[in-house]
């Protein structure tokens, strides 16, 4: 049974959430495949999964008026907060498992992030 919170305009479905993350993590794949070796599928994967994740576990547990009503014209606390996550999540995963290339996955992270925080804005 699939939960659907459209209670305001301010509030969003779980459908719309969940293709906001899937969004994300399809541009955080395409970032993490240009700048990753080619040898490095299981950091690309994991970039795309955590990025999705994140966008999505923010946005589902912070859906309330107050956090999605835009405070700065176009961008939202949510907006601001849920790339932040995606950074926080993506730097825990490389501490975890350090990168063969430090250099390359910091840029991956950065762009990932910058991609959470552009389809935050333009989706939701």
């Amino acid at each position: 049974m699939a939960l659907v919170i459209a209670s305001s305009p301010e509030t969003f479905s779980s459908a719309h959430i969940a293709l906001t993350a899937a969004v994300t993590g399809a541009l955080a794949l395409a970032v993490a495949a240009w700048r990753l070796p080619r040898n490095a599928w299981p950091d690309m994967a994991a970039v795309a999964v955590l990025s999705a994740a994140s966008v999505y576990l923010w946005r589902t547990s912070a859906n309330m008026t107050q956090l999605n009503t835009d405070g700065l014209p176009g961008f939202s606390a949510n907006d601001w907060a849920a790339p932040v996550l995606t950074y926080v999540f993506l730097s825990l995963y490389a501490d975890v498992r350090p990168s063969a290339e430090p250099r390359r996955y910091a840029q991956t992270r950065a762009l990932a992030t910058l991609a959470s925080l552009a389809v935050n804005v333009i989706t939701i």
